[in-house]
């Protein structure tokens, strides 16, 4: 779980740094071209950016949740918390992440 949230972080970082350091000209940009149209919906929306800052708060809030629930009931976490709970989680951030 760690290893998943600095792999998104990483990424993030990355994309970010990206972001920062590459300009586009939109002025030169044509309908008939699938890179300009690539570049137009994608790279100057931002999209893979805010999706990996998004991916990357969920999994902060679902670690921060399953934490929560560890002190507060230590028992029934114990007994109860299990590796599919993690992929179920998970599943539903990433549903939750496409709907969006």
């Amino acid at each position: 779980m760690i290893v998943n949230q600095s792999t998104i972080d990483m990424c993030a970082s990355f994309v970010m740094l990206l972001v920062a350091v590459v300009e586009v000209d939109g002025t030169r940009m044509s309908r008939d071209s699938i890179y300009d149209q690539f570049v137009c919906r994608v790279w100057l929306t931002r999209v893979p950016l805010w999706a990996l800052m998004t991916t990357s708060t969920y999994g902060i809030v679902i670690t921060a949740f399953e934490r929560y629930i560890a002190v507060l009931h230590p028992i029934w976490y114990s007994v109860s918390m299990k590796r599919p709970i993690y992929r179920k989680l998970y599943s539903l951030l990433h549903d939750t992440r496409a709907r969006v």
